[in-house]
């Protein structure tokens, strides 16, 4: 993203220095050993010095005698030696292993601001000394604001102390709240409300940690919707994995958290964990329940980079390891085959377990009640969530007919309708409004519709895939006002 906008900065590059002393760098290795000002050597340490001086001087001096220059490089000067520093000089043949390893390195992380100061100088010191770039990649942070869009000091006094979050969020929580509050580029507006999301995100974990290790194992059969489940979660976790690589490719790392926040919260802890749970007080068949620890293991993989230390903590609690078999250590997940048709109707069963929790509500039928249900299929559909729509659902029965059911909750997903029959407290007028209510709605949004399509200019100029999916609109519209209609005409026989 940068490479193109930075790059004349690397052009008509000229020496300088920053004559005030700062407070910190590279002391300056001059020793002085008497009072003429050309009394003094340049040397790499103290030993040398002595040499360097007992030759210059003639005289039998000790270490006592020298005393190193109290001035320090600028700040800037020490920083763009550091790839060179921390490798004891490029030509220190005892640490050439360690040099050939680390340089040049892939990523540097930091601010715009110090490109030139720093990053630029880090360039032209590897080409000097090493003939080659110190890092590949640059990655520019924004500057961490406070809600108003102030830059964080202490003469603002609108810091906060970071050790008193971790102490009431914790260490990932803050990290957590840190990276929802930074898209890519731009300037952080800290929130410690954040940081409170970063410690529900990490509890959420734990807790999902301890409800799968809590499940009693048995040496029995694995049931269908177990099968299902853990069949579409490889499906999305592999999918997942592509989407953060190529995100981790872009160096979109909010865009990166997001995606591993969604993954874990909502597929596998909402969605997953409860099609496999076992019924209470029941034993879970070992086939699933290691299914399972081997999905939570892909997962903490994945969230290391985020909340590395619960993902260590439970790493080591969730299978026998080695004390120093570290998940820091553990590869990256590879993605592997997906069943993109499974992904696919994953969403239509979705849409029936909400609408069921949503009867339950509505009807203020318990949970804990079983239901039957019948599908009008007007459209074919492929029945390989039933064993799940059955389980969580909690319905004795699941059919389909041609026939619509009289005397029946009913809802609409796409074309079908979805018929649960009446229990003894329901209330047939209220139904009865609430079905004409909905009626209205619909044919007020085909209307909206219908007037797009019988505009000459909106069909002549739109792009043909907005015309269709605005076709596809008012078909779905007429076919649920059908439905509806047909439900109100059965509710006043």
């Amino acid at each position: 993203k940068f490479k193109n906008t930075y790059r004349h900065w690397m052009a008509n590059i000229k020496d300088w220095c920053i004559s005030r002393q700062l407070w910190w760098g590279h002391q300056i290795p001059a020793y002085f050993y008497g009072s003429s000002k050309d009394d003094f050597v340049v040397a790499k340490d103290i030993e040398s010095a002595l040499s360097k001086a007992q030759k210059k001087s003639g005289k039998n001096l000790s270490i006592e005698d020298l005393k190193q220059d109290e001035d320090v490089m600028d700040t800037w000067f020490s920083s763009w030696i550091w790839p060179i520093s921390v490798f004891n000089g490029f030509d220190d043949s005892s640490n050439k292993n360690e040099l050939d390893y680390y340089y040049p390195t892939n990523d540097l992380v930091t601010a715009p601001e110090i490109m030139f100061f720093w990053v630029a100088r880090m360039i032209i010191s590897g080409f000097e000394y090493k003939g080659n770039i110190p890092f590949k990649n640059v990655y520019y942070t924004g500057i961490v604001r406070d809600k108003l869009g102030r830059k964080m000091s202490k003469s603002l006094g609108n810091s906060p102390d970071p050790i008193e979050l971790i102490k009431k969020y914790g260490a990932d929580g803050v990290r957590v709240g840190m990276l929802l509050s930074s898209p890519a580029g731009n300037d952080l507006l800290f929130d410690s409300g954040l940081c409170e999301q970063g410690r529900n995100f990490t509890n959420k974990i734990w807790n999902a940690f301890r409800l799968v290790n809590s499940w009693e194992e048995k040496d029995i059969a694995q049931p269908e919707s177990s099968a299902i489940a853990g069949k579409w979660f490889a499906s999305k976790f592999n999918s997942t994995i592509n989407e953060l690589n190529d995100s981790y490719d872009k160096f979109r790392i909010s865009e990166a958290l997001m995606t591993t926040y969604k993954l874990i919260w909502d597929d596998f802890c909402s969605w997953y964990l409860e099609m496999i749970k076992p019924s209470y007080g029941q034993p879970i068949d070992s086939v699933t329940k290691k299914e399972a620890i081997a999905y939570f293991e892909a997962i903490l993989k994945i969230v290391h980079p985020f909340t590395p230390f619960i993902a260590e903590e439970i790493w080591h609690l969730i299978g026998k390891r080695a004390k120093e078999d570290c998940i820091i250590n553990a590869p990256w997940p590879n993605p592997k085959a997906i069943d993109n048709q499974l992904l696919t109707n994953f969403s239509l069963f979705e849409n029936v377990i909400s609408e069921i929790r949503t009867l339950r509500k509505e009807k203020n039928i318990a949970q804990k009640v079983k239901l039957d249900m019948t599908v009008n299929e007007n459209k074919k559909l492929d029945k390989i969530y039933d064993s799940l729509v059955v389980k969580l659902g909690n319905l004795s029965s699941l059919s389909y007919s041609k026939e619509k059911l009289e005397n029946a909750f009913s809802f609409i997903i796409g074309s079908n309708e979805y018929f649960v029959p009446f229990n003894s407290d329901f209330d047939v007028e209220k139904e009865f409004e609430k079905i004409q209510k909905e009626i209205e709605d619909r044919k007020g949004f085909l209307n909206s519709v219908l007037k797009k399509l019988n505009n000459p200019r909106f069909v002549d100029n739109a792009p043909e895939k907005v015309v269709q999916l605005e076709n596809k609109k008012k078909e779905d519209a007429e076919n649920q006002i059908k439905v509806l209609e047909d439900k109100l005409s059965s509710l006043s026989k």
